[in-house]
């Protein structure tokens, strides 16, 4: 048989090494060829061009039955592992084709703790299933999820603005530094979110409603940057109880600030959602009521 070298470079067909692997597992060409629905010498063609490529003989006839050659003992070692690697990338993408990905929206003090929990839980239960998690203000949140960004959402909002699957009362509280407090300056120094972020009109009513003089000391869209503003002494300001620290002092009747209780916390999602959307929504349902915030 004359054998003709080819380029270093070619590239295997795993057409082809299929048929040479099924070959050397049956031991017979005829054999082989009924297992992969093919003809004796079609099989036989595959493994001639496989031998043409390497420039070896790769599989000899025995007494009884056919074996591989050195060198087809080491292509058969390779062989297997690519078809092994060939069936593994399939799976792979077969499954993330019918896999789902759930886009939620959380605001910031929601993030870690509890709610990852929750969430790495929800995903070995449902290892098909992509999260895509997005924290921010409550209004970012709501507006990317009308855009149709987000699949479900948590908000924090004033009672009854939009209704949802699941709500509960929002309780906060107001907060001062522990070391610098600052509640006793003239104007009252505040810190808050943006204009139209939560809670910040109803820390300048409850001010002027207590005949006190205010001012915006510090203001920032992040949570992390409120509490920090606060426990550094730059004011005080009026955050959930989960958002305090050990370096906040909490405030309240006895410094005759009242109590703020218009707003809840609420989880959205569409009535069409997909049934991973929802099964998400009721895994949030209940951590939250376990809470009982």
């Amino acid at each position: 048989m004359s054998i003709s070298v080819k380029s270093n470079r070619a590239l295997f067909d795993l057409d082809l090494l299929r048929a040479i692997v099924v070959v050397a597992d049956c031991g017979s060409f005829t054999t082989a060829a009924a297992r992969l629905h093919s003809t004796q010498s079609t099989i036989s063609q595959k493994v001639r061009r496989l031998e043409e490529m390497v420039g070896h003989r790769l599989l000899v006839r025995g007494n009884r039955d056919v074996l591989p050659t050195d060198a087809g003992q080491t292509l058969l070692g390779y062989a297997r592992h690519m078809l092994a690697l060939n069936d593994q990338m399939l799976e792979a993408l077969a499954g993330a084709m019918v896999g789902v990905t759930v886009r939620l929206g959380v605001p910031e003090d929601f993030v870690g703790g509890r709610t990852t929990n929750a969430l790495s839980a929800f995903s070995r239960c449902h290892p098909q299933v992509k999260l895509e998690v997005t924290s921010g203000l409550c209004r970012d949140l709501s507006q990317a999820y009308d855009n149709g960004e987000l699949d479900l959402v948590l908000l924090k909002q004033r009672r009854n603005s939009r209704e949802g699957v699941a709500c509960w009362p929002e309780r906060l509280q107001w907060i001062d530094s522990a070391r610098m407090p600052s509640f006793e300056l003239d104007p009252i120094p505040l810190v808050t979110f943006p204009p139209r972020g939560l809670y910040r009109d109803d820390m300048i009513n409850a001010i002027e409603g207590m005949g006190r003089r205010w001012r915006i000391s510090f203001t920032s869209s992040s949570l992390s940057g409120i509490q920090a503003a606060v426990a550094d002494g730059m004011g005080i300001s009026l955050l959930p109880p989960r958002a305090a620290t050990a370096e906040h002092r909490v405030l309240g009747a006895a410094e005759g600030l009242p109590e703020v209780d218009s707003y809840e916390i609420v989880i959205v999602c569409r009535p069409t959602a997909d049934v991973m959307v929802k099964a998400l929504a009721d895994v949030l349902t209940e951590l939250l009521g376990e809470q009982a915030i």
